[in-house]
């Protein structure tokens, strides 16, 4: 047996990457039997049945590091949130839901602004200003004139990175222009289905250099932080940590409680007043989602 990486799967077949090689491999029948399936992102080993037509077996899934539920993908190191500025405007509800998902999973997150020709400094600044100071690292960028596109390439090495965000925002032009043989993955999707470019209907791992993969992670796009208790919510907006000892009462949801200390850190401008909203507006949604449960 030799150990590969699962890089897609098409149908209940495995593409896996292994020694250099492309291998296309269904899983060993005790897998099924233990109702365990192989997900893009997964260590494997394979048994070789043809070299000449590179076909194998799955035969063992190594314990995974991360598992994510929606899109199924698992052993990523990091998550790149693209963000439009422009066209369509950026959607910050739906970056600080991703990245409290992402400090709950304990994967680091790295914010791409696209589309920065679109939009005038203040605006750029004032983003960007949000989430450095939190401690995020923040990459701007013009996709169609491959602006930030190096500091990007430079993040991505040895890792494994879910690249994800809203429809529209420059996701295909950004990773196409990660590709310096001009081999796009716009084109490649394009060819395997029939509803034309642009259409990403499954998670692919897209190899960049040694050890360093990308991802178009389509299931993003309908985000679901519903693994986070509403009331552990303030542990995933990482700049809470330092004022949450602050607040009077045990338990403090920030929201309605007198004495807290988040409340005082907004009005002190220590901490974004537009995040405290968006935190508000993220705690209700898990509340709400927790007493339809019952």
């Amino acid at each position: 047996m030799q150990e590969g990486l699962v890089i897609s799967n098409i149908s209940n077949l495995y593409i896996v990457e292994s020694k250099k090689e492309i291998y296309e491999c269904a899983p060993r029948g005790k897998l099924k039997k233990d109702d365990i399936s192989p997900l893009v992102g997964d260590i494997v080993d394979i048994d070789i049945l043809n070299e000449e037509d590179k076909k194998g077996i799955i035969e063992n899934i190594h314990d995974r590091k991360i598992y994510l539920k929606r899109p199924k993908m698992s052993n990523i190191t990091q998550i790149i949130f693209v963000v439009s500025l422009k066209m369509p405007n950026p959607d910050l509800l739906m970056l600080d839901k991703q990245l409290a998902y992402s400090e709950y999973l304990k994967i680091k997150p790295i914010i791409v602004l696209n589309k920065i020709d679109l939009a005038s400094k203040d605006e750029i600044d004032n983003i960007k200003q949000i989430y450095e100071n939190i401690g995020y690292k923040v990459i701007l960028t013009n996709a169609k004139e491959k602006k930030g596109i190096s500091e990007i390439k430079n993040v991505l090495n040895n890792n494994i990175s879910a690249f994800t965000g809203n429809s529209g925002v420059g996701k295909s032009t950004l990773l196409n222009c990660l590709y310096d043989d001009k081999k796009t993955v716009e084109g490649e999707i394009s060819n395997k289905n029939k509803r034309g470019k642009n259409t990403t209907t499954g998670v692919k791992l897209y190899k960049i250099n040694e050890n360093s993969y990308i991802a178009d992670t389509p299931g993003f796009s309908t985000f679901d932080i519903s693994e986070i208790e509403s009331e552990n919510l303030e542990k995933y907006f990482r700049e809470f940590n330092e004022y949450i000892p602050n607040c009077e009462f045990v338990g403090c949801t920030h929201i309605k409680e007198n004495n807290c200390g988040i409340k005082e850190a907004v009005l002190k401008q220590k901490i974004s007043k537009d995040r405290y909203e968006r935190f508000k507006k993220i705690y209700e949604e898990l509340k709400d989602r927790e007493a339809r449960k019952w």
